[in-house]
């Protein structure tokens, strides 16, 4: 198997598309990752109304926004990405609740 470059490294798109694959399934892993969060935090969470935090919400998303400003990567498209994954949180974090 070969080796993923770096982006600056790549020459063709072959080495384009290896990479960003492997980028997507670490991506993948990490969400699993943090679903398993949402998980916890339905358990651990003492009533339904709780899960709903709009506080942290934003917080959450503006930690994202300002993490792309510094990298340099497009922050409103980022922020509107974290709008969703956290909106798809609550949802699960709901459903799990609601199965304990």
């Amino acid at each position: 198997m070969q080796k993923n470059l770096d982006p600056h490294e790549c020459r063709t798109m072959s080495e384009v598309r290896q990479g960003v694959d492997a980028v997507d399934r670490a991506l993948v892993e990490l969400l699993d990752r943090r679903f398993g969060y949402m998980r916890a935090a339905a358990r651990i969470k003492p009533d339904r109304a709780a899960v709903r935090d709009e506080a942290r919400k934003a917080q959450v998303i503006d930690n994202v926004r300002a993490r792309a400003e510094a990298a340099g990567i497009p922050s409103d498209a980022i922020a509107a990405m974290w709008e969703t994954l956290v909106e798809a949180s609550i949802a699960y974090e709901l459903e799990a609740f609601d199965r304990r």
